[in-house]
């Protein structure tokens, strides 16, 4: 009777089946579920992977399919031996729907823009804010993961599964685990050649395998952590101090400007065939044309070039320690951080005085549309910002680091105000690939232009203030950005194998007349720097020597403005 009344319910066929009654007919087995899923993954929702083997010359070959076909296999056997640990009651749905979502997720991102996922990207995402996430949200996304994720999970998840007793289901998930490490070794043993060559040759294949890459990226973000902790951080130059004021010297005003994805090829003053810099072109700027980031993206390249370490250092480092906007502080400058950026500064100015990007959408609504500002906000209300800070350190000198909303992408049209748009027509959506290549161009293009409009007027705010500063402005980016080159777009590709145009970045320089006299660094001194080779490594010592701040962690080696000032 009791089975009677089961069958005549309306959500018999959603209930699991126990091990002492007899399953529903449909009913599939454990294993099988299992098996089904990771092919689903291994092929269809490592189409990224697939492609990229696609374009390799060496794969072009029936070996090269023979081998393809083998990794798929490898691939499957992978998520089935994972699998095959979680195959319980009570498990093994839930993991299935991680797994098939993950994937789903994995493989829309890596196609669409031709990004990897490894650990510099896995940070990205899990700081990523509300206002960043919406950006990359359009239909296309949903319907990649309706049809890569929630369709085959629905499928899985409605069909019961025949559970055998706790005992029995051990000894299964026992002999699926050993059968598919069996195959995985089998697999890996025939084409080892093909697979290790292919492998050393073309490292970043790894993190397409999804969303094994996924999973490895979160799995080693402990051990190896890119974000700085605010609470375990080591104190850096507590040494430093400002010599005193010469006579008749002025306290300097120094605006350190952080880009936000900024190529150096697409400045005009670089060489740039499209004029997108005219404002800075009429100022007397120094552009030094050869500069190369510490990280392809936010995360990794703020904290590394606010450090005294470089980037090999700062990768390895043993600790967390202060950066830049520290050692400013520490030495007696007023330091103010103002952020027009929701993802924040990513630790580097937890111990200063900051003003987010809410508390400069009050200040000047009229230059924000929704919850975003365009960066001329930072320009509102600055002096009585800065006439809050302690009078007895700006009476040594005052340091504004002002962190751009730039660039930033996918949405390239919404960082620029409209009568900024010289470059028509231009991308108007956050699904780039559904652009012409030239329309995503124009989009970023215009960013630039607005850029130029930006420094050049905080130029002319900091010439106003000639009278009772020693004015200077210096502007870095962070990263680069690829535009659709070989299919890629935006950045966070690993360093190693990310393109050129996601590394180089530009670096420009404006002093005023006293500051020049006090620094003992001249604008023409710099500029015939302008092709050296220089980098991220470089701006953490640059920016203590251009200050004058005295402390055992500068190095002059790494200073761009030390050979300038020896010679004078």
């Amino acid at each position: 009777a009791a089975m009677l009344a089961n069958c005549a319910s309306p959500t018999a066929t959603w209930a699991e089946p126990g091990p002492l009654t007899r399953p529903p007919r449909g009913a599939l087995r454990p294993a099988t579920a299992i098996i089904l899923a990771a092919l689903w993954i291994a092929s269809i929702a490592n189409l990224a992977l697939w492609r990229a083997l696609a374009g390799l010359p060496e794969l072009a070959n029936g070996r090269g399919l023979a081998f393809g076909i083998g990794f798929g296999v490898m691939i499957a056997a992978a998520h089935v031996a994972l699998l095959s640990l979680l195959a319980w009651r009570w498990t093994l749905k839930p993991a299935l729907a991680l797994f098939l979502l993950s994937a789903a997720g994995g493989a829309y991102f890596m196609l669409s823009y031709g990004v990897v996922i490894d650990r510099t990207m896995m940070v990205n995402v899990l700081l990523t804010d509300t206002r960043e996430a919406r950006e990359l949200l359009s239909w296309r996304l949903l319907g990649a993961l309706l049809l890569l994720g929630v369709l085959p999970l629905a499928l899985l998840w409605r069909t019961p599964l025949r559970w055998a007793t706790p005992l029995r289901q051990a000894g299964h998930n026992a002999i699926l685990l050993v059968a598919a490490c069996a195959l995985l070794a089998g697999a890996g043993g025939l084409f080892f050649q093909d697979l290790s060559a292919t492998m050393r040759n073309h490292t970043q294949l790894r993190y397409l395998i999804n969303p094994l890459n996924s999973f490895y990226a979160i799995a080693i973000m402990g051990r190896k952590p890119i974000q700085r902790s605010g609470v375990a951080v080591a104190p850096l130059g507590e040494d430093a101090h400002l010599p005193a004021l010469a006579a008749g010297a002025r306290p300097p005003l120094v605006i350190m400007v952080l880009g936000e994805t900024a190529r150096a090829d697409h400045l005009g003053l670089n060489g740039y065939a499209r004029d997108t810099t005219p404002r800075l072109a009429q100022e007397n700027v120094v552009s030094l044309r050869n500069v190369w980031s510490c990280g392809t993206n936010t995360a990794a390249s703020v904290p590394c070039m606010f450090s005294n370490l470089g980037r090999e250092a700062f990768e390895n480092r043993p600790a967390n320690t202060e950066g830049l906007a520290d050692v400013l502080q520490r030495a007696g400058y007023a330091v103010l951080w103002l952020d027009n950026q929701a993802g924040g500064c990513k630790g580097v100015c937890d111990r200063v005085p900051k003003v987010d990007y809410r508390a400069l959408q009050a200040a000047a609504p009229e230059l924000c549309q929704g919850d975003e500002c365009f960066d001329e906000v930072m320009l509102r209300g600055l002096d009585e910002r800065i006439a809050r800070l302690p009078a007895e350190r700006r009476a040594r000198g005052v340091v504004v680091f002002m962190h751009q909303m730039g660039s930033h992408g996918p949405a390239y049209y919404l960082r620029s105000p409209a009568r900024f748009k010289r470059f028509t027509p231009e991308c108007t959506t956050n699904a780039l690939q559904q652009c012409a290549r030239e329309q995503v161009v124009n989009a970023y293009d215009n960013t630039i232009a607005y850029t130029d409009h930006f420094l050049a007027s905080t130029i002319d705010w900091l010439q106003t203030r000639e009278a009772q500063w020693a004015p200077a402005l210096v502007y870095v980016s962070d990263h680069g950005e690829s535009l659709g080159e070989n299919n890629l777009y935006l950045h966070g590709l690993p360093y190693r194998f990310a393109p050129d145009v996601q590394k180089h970045v530009p670096w420009i320089s404006w002093f005023s007349p006293q500051f020049e006299r006090q620094s003992g660094v001249s604008t023409a001194c710099l500029k015939a720097k302008a092709d050296e080779r220089l980098s991220h490594d470089d701006y953490f010592h640059s920016a203590l020597g251009l200050l004058n701040v005295q402390t055992r962690v500068y190095e002059a080696a790494r200073d761009i403005g030390a050979s300038c000032r020896a010679a004078t």
